[in-house]
């Protein structure tokens, strides 16, 4: 992964894993090794480049980074999510 260092790694989390849920938004967290200098920028890009391969699908991306604040969030996406 160019973005975010070979080490990241992505989780779906979210509405899109229940297959009864319709449309919506996709809910991606990316999970880093490393600490990130500018997160937002990350997360807008990474949300970018996954928003176009997926034909204009809303895309949200929560960062996980050693330091970045974990947030509940963090948790659901951890404990729920998917690995991709």
């Amino acid at each position: 992964m160019q973005l975010a260092g070979s080490h990241a790694r992505v989780w779906l989390f979210g509405s899109r894993l229940d297959n009864e849920a319709l449309g919506g938004d996709c809910d991606l967290m990316l999970e880093l090794t490393e600490p990130v200098e500018n997160p937002a920028l990350l997360a807008a890009t990474f949300s970018a480049k996954v928003s176009r391969l997926m034909h204009g699908r809303k895309v949200d991306v929560l960062l996980s980074a050693p330091n970045l604040k974990h947030l509940p969030i963090h948790g659901i996406a951890f404990e729920e999510g998917m690995l991709l």
